[in-house]
C-alpha cells in the first residue's frame, strides 16, 4: 500500500491551523512534513498573531513536526511576501512535497490567491476544513479538548476587552452576533497550546497589551520561566 503524502502546513499557530492539522492527521492520505510560517523580522513574532517565535518553536516541538519559518521585514509589500514564500516553497517541491494544507474556511479570494500563487510553481492547495460550519467548529475545538489564547483582535470589529481571553464556550458566547465564531474574517486571532496532537503543554503568561495602527490590539504572551 503506497505511503501517505507528505504535505507542507500553512501554520499560523492558532486554532484554525490545529483544526486542518487535526483533519489531515485522521486522513490516510497526508503526513505533515512541516509546519510553514510567516515571521515578521524586526518583530520576531508571527505575522498578524504577534505571538513570539520562541512560542511558535515550543508549539512545533510539541507537536514534533518541523518548523519552515519565512521571514519577511514589517513594512514588506506583496511582491517581497511571494518572493519569500515561492523562496520556501520550491525548495519543498524540489524534495517532492507538492501540495500546501490551509486552515482557510470560507474566504473564496483568499482561497483563490492561495491557489493561483502555488499553481505558478506546480502545486496544489488542499483545504480539509472548507465549507464547515465555523460555529461547529468553533465548538468542536473546545469540545475535543484543544486550548487557545486570543492574541490579537481587529477593535473595527470586535472589542479589545476580548484579547488576552482563553477561547472557550464563555468566550463565543459573549461574541456579537456579527463577529464570525472562528474569526475567519480576521476579527480576532489565538495561538494554540494546548490539547490531543499536542505532546506537551506550551507554559505562558499574558504579558503587556497594546494597540497598534490605532486598530489591532494584541496581548503579548512571554514564555514561562522568562
Amino acid at each position: 500500500m503506497a505511503g501517505k503524502e507528505k504535505v507542507l502546513l500553512g501554520w499560523s499557530g492558532g486554532k484554525d491551523s490545529v483544526l486542518a492539522l487535526e483533519e489531515i492527521h485522521r486522513s490516510d492520505k497526508y503526513e505533515a512534513a512541516a509546519l510553514l510560517t510567516t515571521i515578521t523580522q524586526d518583530y520576531d513574532r508571527i505575522s498578524m498573531h504577534g505571538v513570539r517565535r520562541i512560542l511558535l518553536e515550543r508549539q512545533a516541538e510539541a507537536l514534533g513536526i518541523a518548523l519552515e519559518k519565512v521571514y519577511i521585514s514589517k513594512d514588506a509589500d506583496v511582491g517581497e511576501y511571494e518572493s519569500r514564500m515561492r523562496e520556501a516553497l520550491e525548495r519543498y517541491l524540489a524534495a517532492g512535497v507538492s501540495s500546501v494544507v490551509f486552515g482557510d474556511i470560507f474566504l473564496e479570494d483568499v482561497r483563490r490567491y492561495r491557489e493561483d500563487n502555488l499553481s505558478k510553481i506546480g502545486m496544489k492547495g488542499v483545504f480539509p476544513v472548507w465549507g464547515a460550519n465555523t460555529t461547529e467548529l468553533a465548538y468542536r475545538f473546545i469540545e475535543s479538548g484543544y486550548k487557545a489564547i486570543v492574541t490579537c483582535v481587529d477593535t473595527n470589529t470586535l472589542e479589545g476587552r476580548f484579547v488576552g481571553r482563553i477561547f472557550n464556550k464563555r468566550f463565543l458566547s459573549e461574541l456579537p452576533g456579527t463577529v464570525d465564531r472562528c474569526g475567519e474574517n480576521g476579527e480576532f486571532h489565538s495561538f494554540a497550546y494546548a490539547g490531543p496532537l499536542f505532546g506537551k503543554k506550551i507554559m505562558h503568561r499574558k504579558g503587556q497589551v497594546v494597540l497598534r495602527e490605532n486598530r489591532f490590539c494584541y496581548c503579548d504572551l512571554i514564555p514561562d520561566g522568562d
